[in-house]
Formats: structure tokens, C-alpha cells, sequence
């Protein structure tokens, strides 16, 4: 098997609309498809990201640059991470597919390259 990363990225106007209601039951969603995957012996860790913006790191002429963001001007924000493990690429975005996430959002799915193995 091989471990796969799940970026999952949202417009917040668009989350930004549910009632606390429907939000507490995406969240509930979200433990239960995360507990199945566990259980499946299929989750390697997980992760949402703050609401705060980050910051983005480039060397530029021998000097660090920092700058707020990505996402001070994008409509749309990575607000987590899912590592998986999957057979391969179809078994990975089958098990993406499955996630709450998509019904708010997108899922990337990227395969985890094995560097030293």
C-alpha cells in the first residue's frame, strides 16, 4: 500500500452559510468517516488547518522573503489534510470520495512519494 494525501480545499463564503446546525452535523460526519477509515486499518493522520492565513516562505537573492498568506486574496483555502493509505490512485480517490469534505468542498488527491525506502 501506498500513502496518499487529501488537501481539502473550500470557499468559506460557501461554508460560511450553514446554520450551527448543519455545521455540527458535518462535523459529526466528518469523526464518524474518519473513525471508518481508521478502523479500516486506511488513516495514516489527519489535520484542519486554522482559520488564520499562514505564511508563505521564498529565498529570494540569498534572503528570506515571509509573506501573509496564501490566501489573503483567493476565494478559496486548503482547511486540511487527510494522509491515507491506498492500493493505488483508484482505491485513493474512491476513499476521498467518501469523505464528508466533498459535499462543501474539493479533495486533491496526491500520491506521497516514498524518498529512502
Amino acid at each position: 500500500m501506498r500513502d496518499y494525501l487529501l488537501l481539502l480545499h473550500e470557499d468559506p463564503s460557501e461554508t460560511s452559510r450553514l446554520s450551527p446546525t448543519e455545521m455540527q452535523a458535518l462535523i459529526e460526519r466528518y469523526i464518524a468517516w474518519g473513525r471508518e477509515v481508521a478502523e479500516a486499518g486506511r488513516m495514516v493522520t489527519g489535520h484542519k488547518l486554522t482559520e488564520e492565513g499562514g505564511r508563505v516562505v521564498r529565498r529570494s537573492g540569498g534572503a528570506i522573503a515571509v509573506t501573509d498568506g496564501p490566501y489573503v486574496e483567493a476565494r478559496e483555502i486548503v482547511g486540511g489534510l487527510y494522509v491515507i493509505r491506498a492500493e493505488d490512485y483508484e482505491d485513493a480517490v474512491r476513499i476521498a470520495g467518501s469523505c464528508p469534505h466533498a459535499e462543501i468542498g474539493w479533495i486533491e488527491v496526491r500520491e506521497i512519494e516514498a524518498v529512502g525506502d
